[in-house]
C-alpha cells in the first residue's frame, strides 16, 4: 500500500507541475511587463535622489555637433574657393596652349610657305638653266 501511495503522489504531483508550469510562465511574464519597470523606474529615480556627484552636463554633445558642423562649412568653402581657382588655372592653362598650338602652326605655316618657295624658286632656276 505504501508502494501505492508513493507511486499515486508521484503521479499527483507530476500533473500539479504539468498544470503550474504555464500559470507560472504566465504570471512571470505578467510580472516583467507590469510590475518589473515600475519598480525599475522607482529604484532608478531613488538611486539618482542620493547621488552625490552632480548631473552630467549635456552641453559637450551639443559643442562637439556644433563644432562639427562649423568645421564640415569651413572645410566645403575651401573645397569651393580651391575648385573655381583649380577650374580657373585649367582655363588659363587651356588658353596658354591653344595659343601655343596656334603660335606653332602659324610658324610651320610659315616655313611651309618658305620651303615651297625655295623649291619654286629652284625649278625656275633649273627650268631657265635648260
Amino acid at each position: 500500500m505504501a508502494d501505492h501511495a508513493k507511486v499515486v503522489a508521484a503521479q499527483r504531483i507530476e500533473d500539479a507541475r504539468y498544470w503550474a508550469a504555464p500559470r507560472l510562465e504566465s504570471a512571470a511574464h505578467g510580472f516583467e511587463d507590469q510590475v518589473a519597470p515600475k519598480v525599475s523606474s522607482m529604484l532608478t529615480t531613488a538611486a539618482r535622489r542620493i547621488d552625490p556627484k552632480p548631473s552630467r552636463s549635456r552641453r559637450w554633445p551639443m559643442l562637439v555637433l556644433l563644432s562639427g558642423l562649423a568645421v564640415g562649412t569651413i572645410g566645403y568653402m575651401f573645397y569651393r574657393r580651391n575648385a573655381q581657382q583649380w577650374t580657373e588655372h585649367m582655363k588659363d592653362s587651356a588658353s596658354d596652349a591653344s595659343r601655343w598650338v596656334d603660335e606653332k602652326a602659324d610658324r610651320a605655316s610659315q616655313a611651309s610657305d618658305r620651303m615651297a618657295a625655295d623649291v619654286s624658286r629652284k625649278a625656275d632656276e633649273a627650268s631657265r638653266k635648260m
